[in-house]
Protein backbone atom coordinates (compact mmCIF):
# COMPACT_ATOMS: atom_id res chain seq x y z
CA UNK A 1 0.00 0.00 0.00
CA UNK A 2 2.87 2.34 0.91
CA UNK A 3 4.57 1.62 -2.44
CA UNK A 4 1.41 2.43 -4.40
CA UNK A 5 1.06 5.70 -2.51
CA UNK A 6 4.62 6.66 -3.43
CA UNK A 7 3.95 5.66 -7.06
CA UNK A 8 0.87 7.89 -7.25
CA UNK A 9 2.78 10.77 -5.69
CA UNK A 10 5.68 10.42 -8.14
CA UNK A 11 3.41 10.14 -11.20
CA UNK A 12 1.34 13.15 -10.12
CA UNK A 13 4.40 15.33 -9.49
CA UNK A 14 6.07 14.19 -12.70
CA UNK A 15 3.01 14.93 -14.88
CA UNK A 16 2.29 18.29 -13.24
CA UNK A 17 5.92 19.40 -13.59
CA UNK A 18 6.04 18.24 -17.23
CA UNK A 19 2.85 20.22 -17.95
CA UNK A 20 4.25 23.28 -16.19
CA UNK A 21 7.48 23.00 -18.18
CA UNK A 22 5.60 22.75 -21.46
CA UNK A 23 3.51 25.82 -20.61
CA UNK A 24 6.64 27.79 -19.74
CA UNK A 25 8.36 26.82 -23.00
CA UNK A 26 5.23 27.63 -25.04
CA UNK A 27 5.04 31.12 -23.54
CA UNK A 28 8.78 31.68 -24.08
CA UNK A 29 8.67 30.52 -27.70
CA UNK A 30 5.61 32.62 -28.52
CA UNK A 31 7.09 35.77 -26.97
CA UNK A 32 10.38 35.37 -28.86
CA UNK A 33 8.63 34.56 -32.15
CA UNK A 34 6.21 37.45 -31.71
CA UNK A 35 9.10 39.86 -31.27
CA UNK A 36 10.64 38.57 -34.51
CA UNK A 37 7.43 38.66 -36.56
CA UNK A 38 5.75 41.74 -35.09
CA UNK A 39 6.90 43.98 -37.95
CA UNK A 40 5.58 41.49 -40.52
CA UNK A 41 2.19 41.33 -38.78
CA UNK A 42 1.95 45.12 -38.69
CA UNK A 43 3.05 45.56 -42.32
CA UNK A 44 0.53 42.96 -43.48
CA UNK A 45 -2.26 44.61 -41.41
CA UNK A 46 -3.03 41.27 -39.79
CA UNK A 47 -5.87 41.28 -37.27
CA UNK A 48 -5.43 40.07 -33.69
CA UNK A 49 -7.63 37.04 -34.36
CA UNK A 50 -5.30 35.90 -37.17
CA UNK A 51 -2.25 36.39 -34.93
CA UNK A 52 -3.93 34.29 -32.24
CA UNK A 53 -4.76 31.58 -34.79
CA UNK A 54 -1.17 31.67 -36.05
CA UNK A 55 0.23 30.95 -32.60
CA UNK A 56 -2.40 28.35 -31.78
CA UNK A 57 -1.16 26.49 -34.87
CA UNK A 58 2.43 27.00 -33.70
CA UNK A 59 1.84 25.38 -30.29
CA UNK A 60 1.87 21.72 -31.49
CA UNK A 61 5.34 22.19 -33.00
CA UNK A 62 6.59 23.73 -29.73
CA UNK A 63 5.15 20.83 -27.73
CA UNK A 64 6.83 18.30 -30.01
CA UNK A 65 10.23 20.01 -29.69
CA UNK A 66 10.08 20.75 -25.96
CA UNK A 67 8.37 17.62 -24.63
CA UNK A 68 11.67 15.69 -24.10
CA UNK A 69 13.23 18.67 -22.31
CA UNK A 70 10.13 19.14 -20.15
CA UNK A 71 10.13 15.44 -19.24
CA UNK A 72 13.81 15.63 -18.31
CA UNK A 73 13.32 18.62 -16.04
CA UNK A 74 10.21 17.06 -14.52
CA UNK A 75 12.17 13.94 -13.59
CA UNK A 76 14.99 16.10 -12.23
CA UNK A 77 12.83 18.26 -10.01
CA UNK A 78 10.60 15.42 -8.84
CA UNK A 79 13.38 13.06 -7.78
CA UNK A 80 15.97 15.75 -7.05
CA UNK A 81 13.71 17.43 -4.52
CA UNK A 82 13.05 14.12 -2.75
CA UNK A 83 16.77 13.33 -2.76
CA UNK A 84 17.78 16.67 -1.25
CA UNK A 85 15.14 16.25 1.47
CA UNK A 86 16.46 12.74 2.22
CA UNK A 87 13.13 11.19 1.26
CA UNK A 88 14.82 8.77 -1.15
CA UNK A 89 17.13 7.68 1.68
CA UNK A 90 14.07 6.91 3.80
CA UNK A 91 12.48 5.00 0.92
CA UNK A 92 15.62 2.89 0.52
CA UNK A 93 15.62 2.23 4.25
CA UNK A 94 12.05 0.97 3.88
CA UNK A 95 13.25 -1.78 1.56
CA UNK A 96 12.34 -0.15 -1.78
CA UNK A 97 15.19 -0.24 -4.28
CA UNK A 98 16.10 2.77 -6.38
CA UNK A 99 15.15 0.85 -9.53
CA UNK A 100 11.67 0.23 -8.15
CA UNK A 101 11.45 3.88 -7.09
CA UNK A 102 12.23 5.04 -10.65
CA UNK A 103 9.87 2.58 -12.33
CA UNK A 104 6.64 4.71 -12.21
CA UNK A 105 8.35 7.66 -13.94
CA UNK A 106 9.90 5.39 -16.58
CA UNK A 107 6.56 3.66 -17.29
CA UNK A 108 4.68 6.97 -17.55
CA UNK A 109 7.45 8.35 -19.80
CA UNK A 110 7.04 5.33 -22.07
CA UNK A 111 3.30 5.97 -22.48
CA UNK A 112 3.88 9.70 -23.07
CA UNK A 113 6.39 8.87 -25.80
CA UNK A 114 3.88 6.47 -27.37
CA UNK A 115 1.35 9.28 -27.56
CA UNK A 116 4.10 11.56 -28.89
CA UNK A 117 4.51 9.25 -31.91
CA UNK A 118 0.91 9.92 -32.97
CA UNK A 119 1.07 13.57 -31.96
CA UNK A 120 4.26 14.22 -33.94
CA UNK A 121 3.16 11.98 -36.81
CA UNK A 122 -0.30 13.43 -37.44
CA UNK A 123 -1.27 16.41 -35.25
CA UNK A 124 1.90 18.47 -35.74
CA UNK A 125 2.04 18.09 -39.57
CA UNK A 126 -1.61 19.15 -39.88
CA UNK A 127 -0.93 22.23 -37.74
CA UNK A 128 2.23 23.06 -39.73
CA UNK A 129 0.29 22.74 -42.99
CA UNK A 130 -2.46 25.11 -41.81
CA UNK A 131 0.14 27.51 -40.41
CA UNK A 132 1.93 27.59 -43.78
CA UNK A 133 -1.35 28.33 -45.59
CA UNK A 134 -2.07 31.13 -43.15
CA UNK A 135 1.39 32.62 -43.78
CA UNK A 136 0.86 32.40 -47.54
CA UNK A 137 -2.56 34.05 -47.30
CA UNK A 138 -1.92 36.86 -44.83
CA UNK A 139 1.86 37.32 -44.70
CA UNK A 140 2.45 36.63 -48.41
CA UNK A 141 5.11 34.05 -47.65
CA UNK A 142 5.49 31.46 -50.39
CA UNK A 143 6.84 27.94 -50.15
CA UNK A 144 7.05 27.03 -53.82
CA UNK A 145 10.81 26.60 -53.68
CA UNK A 146 10.38 23.60 -51.38
CA UNK A 147 7.97 21.97 -53.81
CA UNK A 148 9.69 23.01 -57.02
CA UNK A 149 10.49 20.44 -59.68
CA UNK A 150 7.99 17.82 -58.61
CA UNK A 151 8.96 14.63 -60.36
CA UNK A 152 6.80 11.52 -60.23
CA UNK A 153 5.50 8.54 -62.17
CA UNK A 154 1.88 8.89 -63.30
CA UNK A 155 1.61 5.50 -65.00
CA UNK A 156 3.85 2.61 -65.95
CA UNK A 157 5.11 4.50 -69.03
CA UNK A 158 4.53 8.16 -68.07
CA UNK A 159 6.76 10.53 -66.08
CA UNK A 160 5.57 14.00 -65.02
CA UNK A 161 7.56 16.95 -63.75
CA UNK A 162 6.02 20.23 -62.51
CA UNK A 163 7.63 23.47 -61.41
CA UNK A 164 5.03 24.22 -58.73
CA UNK A 165 1.29 23.98 -58.13
CA UNK A 166 -1.06 26.61 -56.67
CA UNK A 167 -4.15 25.39 -54.86
CA UNK A 168 -6.17 28.60 -55.27
CA UNK A 169 -6.69 28.18 -59.04
CA UNK A 170 -5.68 24.51 -59.46
CA UNK A 171 -2.84 25.63 -61.72
CA UNK A 172 0.43 23.80 -62.39
CA UNK A 173 3.29 25.82 -63.86
CA UNK A 174 6.21 24.64 -66.03
CA UNK A 175 4.82 21.22 -66.80
CA UNK A 176 6.65 18.43 -68.60
CA UNK A 177 5.25 15.01 -69.50
CA UNK A 178 7.27 12.15 -70.99
CA UNK A 179 5.73 9.02 -72.48
CA UNK A 180 7.82 5.87 -73.03
CA UNK A 181 7.27 2.84 -75.22
CA UNK A 182 5.24 0.22 -73.32
CA UNK A 183 7.35 -2.53 -74.89
CA UNK A 184 10.65 -0.80 -74.11
CA UNK A 185 10.43 1.66 -71.19
CA UNK A 186 13.90 3.02 -71.98
CA UNK A 187 12.65 4.39 -75.31
CA UNK A 188 11.06 7.87 -75.29
CA UNK A 189 8.21 8.16 -77.80
CA UNK A 190 6.46 11.43 -76.86
CA UNK A 191 7.20 14.53 -74.83
CA UNK A 192 5.16 17.59 -73.96
CA UNK A 193 6.25 20.85 -72.32
CA UNK A 194 3.62 23.37 -71.30
CA UNK A 195 3.83 26.79 -69.72
CA UNK A 196 0.89 25.94 -67.47
CA UNK A 197 -1.82 23.37 -66.91
CA UNK A 198 -5.18 23.91 -65.17
CA UNK A 199 -7.50 21.31 -63.65
CA UNK A 200 -11.24 21.55 -64.46
CA UNK A 201 -13.07 20.35 -61.33
CA UNK A 202 -16.35 19.94 -63.26
CA UNK A 203 -15.02 17.86 -66.18
CA UNK A 204 -12.22 16.33 -64.05
CA UNK A 205 -9.55 16.86 -66.73
CA UNK A 206 -6.30 18.77 -67.09
CA UNK A 207 -5.93 21.38 -69.86
CA UNK A 208 -2.43 22.47 -70.85
CA UNK A 209 -1.57 25.85 -72.41
CA UNK A 210 1.29 27.10 -74.60
CA UNK A 211 2.43 23.61 -75.48
CA UNK A 212 5.49 22.32 -77.28
CA UNK A 213 4.81 18.72 -78.28
CA UNK A 214 7.45 16.34 -79.63
CA UNK A 215 6.95 12.88 -81.11
CA UNK A 216 9.91 10.61 -81.64
CA UNK A 217 10.12 7.80 -84.16
CA UNK A 218 12.96 5.74 -85.47
CA UNK A 219 14.29 8.31 -87.93
CA UNK A 220 13.21 11.81 -86.92
CA UNK A 221 11.44 14.08 -84.45
CA UNK A 222 8.14 15.89 -85.04
CA UNK A 223 7.68 19.19 -83.22
CA UNK A 224 4.32 20.93 -82.89
CA UNK A 225 3.24 24.14 -81.14
CA UNK A 226 -0.28 23.98 -79.65
CA UNK A 227 -2.08 26.87 -77.84
CA UNK A 228 -4.19 24.58 -75.62
CA UNK A 229 -4.98 20.90 -75.31
CA UNK A 230 -7.02 18.79 -72.83
CA UNK A 231 -5.49 15.62 -71.36
CA UNK A 232 -8.07 13.09 -70.23
CA UNK A 233 -5.78 10.17 -69.39
CA UNK A 234 -3.66 11.82 -66.67
CA UNK A 235 -4.17 9.98 -63.39
CA UNK A 236 -2.92 12.51 -60.84
CA UNK A 237 -5.28 15.04 -59.25
CA UNK A 238 -4.69 18.42 -57.54
CA UNK A 239 -4.86 16.79 -54.09
CA UNK A 240 -1.98 14.50 -55.12
CA UNK A 241 0.13 17.51 -56.09
CA UNK A 242 -0.64 19.23 -52.79
CA UNK A 243 0.76 16.25 -50.92
CA UNK A 244 3.82 16.02 -53.17
CA UNK A 245 4.48 19.76 -52.87
CA UNK A 246 4.33 19.80 -49.09
CA UNK A 247 7.49 20.10 -47.05
CA UNK A 248 8.33 16.88 -45.18
CA UNK A 249 7.43 18.53 -41.86
CA UNK A 250 3.93 19.20 -43.23
CA UNK A 251 3.33 15.54 -44.14
CA UNK A 252 1.86 13.03 -41.73
CA UNK A 253 3.23 9.51 -41.47
CA UNK A 254 0.81 8.13 -44.07
CA UNK A 255 1.69 10.86 -46.56
CA UNK A 256 5.40 10.36 -45.94
CA UNK A 257 5.10 6.64 -46.69
CA UNK A 258 3.17 7.41 -49.87
CA UNK A 259 5.75 9.98 -50.99
CA UNK A 260 8.60 7.54 -50.33
CA UNK A 261 6.92 4.88 -52.48
CA UNK A 262 6.18 7.47 -55.19
CA UNK A 263 9.79 8.65 -55.31
CA UNK A 264 11.10 5.10 -55.46
CA UNK A 265 8.72 4.31 -58.34
CA UNK A 266 9.93 7.43 -60.15
CA UNK A 267 13.55 6.41 -59.69
CA UNK A 268 14.48 9.31 -57.39
CA UNK A 269 16.30 9.09 -54.07
CA UNK A 270 13.90 9.19 -51.06
CA UNK A 271 16.69 9.39 -48.45
CA UNK A 272 15.57 12.76 -47.07
CA UNK A 273 11.98 11.54 -46.65
CA UNK A 274 13.13 8.26 -45.10
CA UNK A 275 15.17 10.14 -42.50
CA UNK A 276 12.16 12.33 -41.71
CA UNK A 277 9.90 9.27 -41.47
CA UNK A 278 12.14 7.31 -39.10
CA UNK A 279 12.92 10.45 -37.09
CA UNK A 280 9.23 10.85 -36.25
CA UNK A 281 9.53 7.67 -34.19
CA UNK A 282 13.04 8.16 -32.83
CA UNK A 283 12.50 11.76 -31.70
CA UNK A 284 9.24 10.80 -30.01
CA UNK A 285 11.19 8.29 -27.89
CA UNK A 286 13.82 10.87 -26.93
CA UNK A 287 11.88 11.81 -23.79
CA UNK A 288 12.06 8.27 -22.41
CA UNK A 289 15.80 8.00 -23.07
CA UNK A 290 16.74 11.33 -21.48
CA UNK A 291 14.57 10.50 -18.46
CA UNK A 292 16.34 7.15 -18.00
CA UNK A 293 19.67 8.93 -18.45
CA UNK A 294 18.86 11.78 -16.05
CA UNK A 295 17.08 9.97 -13.23
CA UNK A 296 20.22 8.48 -11.63
CA UNK A 297 21.83 11.93 -11.44
CA UNK A 298 18.86 13.49 -9.68
CA UNK A 299 18.15 10.50 -7.42
CA UNK A 300 21.74 10.34 -6.19
CA UNK A 301 22.33 13.11 -3.69
CA UNK A 302 25.46 15.03 -4.64
CA UNK A 303 27.44 17.99 -3.39
CA UNK A 304 26.21 21.18 -5.04
CA UNK A 305 22.56 20.22 -4.86
CA UNK A 306 19.99 20.44 -7.61
CA UNK A 307 21.75 23.29 -9.41
CA UNK A 308 24.66 21.01 -10.34
CA UNK A 309 22.28 18.25 -11.39
CA UNK A 310 20.29 20.60 -13.62
CA UNK A 311 23.47 22.02 -15.13
CA UNK A 312 24.87 18.57 -15.94
CA UNK A 313 21.62 17.43 -17.53
CA UNK A 314 21.27 20.64 -19.57
CA UNK A 315 24.77 19.99 -20.90
CA UNK A 316 23.84 16.38 -21.70
CA UNK A 317 20.68 17.51 -23.51
CA UNK A 318 22.68 20.06 -25.51
CA UNK A 319 25.22 17.40 -26.52
CA UNK A 320 22.35 15.07 -27.44
CA UNK A 321 20.71 17.64 -29.75
CA UNK A 322 24.04 18.61 -31.36
CA UNK A 323 24.80 14.96 -32.07
CA UNK A 324 21.34 14.54 -33.61
CA UNK A 325 22.04 17.33 -36.08
CA UNK A 326 25.55 16.08 -36.90
CA UNK A 327 24.37 12.53 -37.55
CA UNK A 328 21.42 13.85 -39.57
CA UNK A 329 23.83 15.78 -41.79
CA UNK A 330 25.84 12.60 -42.44
CA UNK A 331 22.64 10.74 -43.26
CA UNK A 332 21.42 13.35 -45.75
CA UNK A 333 24.81 13.18 -47.48
CA UNK A 334 24.38 9.43 -47.89
CA UNK A 335 27.13 8.46 -45.44
CA UNK A 336 24.66 6.68 -43.13
CA UNK A 337 21.61 4.50 -43.68
CA UNK A 338 18.36 6.51 -43.04
CA UNK A 339 17.27 4.14 -40.26
CA UNK A 340 20.68 4.34 -38.62
CA UNK A 341 20.66 8.13 -39.01
CA UNK A 342 17.38 8.44 -37.12
CA UNK A 343 18.18 5.99 -34.30
CA UNK A 344 21.98 6.11 -33.87
CA UNK A 345 22.09 8.83 -31.19
CA UNK A 346 19.13 7.28 -29.35
CA UNK A 347 20.83 3.89 -29.21
CA UNK A 348 24.10 5.49 -28.10
CA UNK A 349 22.46 7.39 -25.24
CA UNK A 350 20.27 4.42 -24.31
CA UNK A 351 23.40 2.32 -23.80
CA UNK A 352 24.91 5.12 -21.72
CA UNK A 353 21.65 5.43 -19.75
CA UNK A 354 21.59 1.71 -18.93
CA UNK A 355 25.24 1.87 -17.86
CA UNK A 356 24.44 4.90 -15.69
CA UNK A 357 21.53 3.05 -14.09
CA UNK A 358 23.72 0.08 -13.23
CA UNK A 359 26.36 2.17 -11.48
CA UNK A 360 23.93 4.18 -9.33
CA UNK A 361 23.85 3.36 -5.62
CA UNK A 362 20.98 1.16 -4.60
Amino acid sequence: MKVKLIDRYLVKQFLLTTLFGLMAFIVLFIVVDLMENLDDFIDAHVTISIVVKYYLLFIPEIIKLMLPVSMLFASLFTTGKMSNQNEITAIKAGGISLYRFMMPIIVVSFFICGLAVYFGGYVVPAANRNKARLEMTYLKRHYFAAGANLYFQDSQTRIVNIGYFTEENNKAVQVGIQEFDKNDVTKLVWRMNAQSMVYDTVANIWTAYNITERRFNRFNEEVQQIPAKPFRDLQFKPKDLLVKQQKPEQMNLTELRSSIVSQRNAGTDPTYLLIEYYSRFSFAMTGLIVVIFGLPFSADKRRGGMAIQVGVNILITFIYLVMLKVVEAFGKNGALNPLMTAWFVNFLFLIAAVFNLKRVKQ
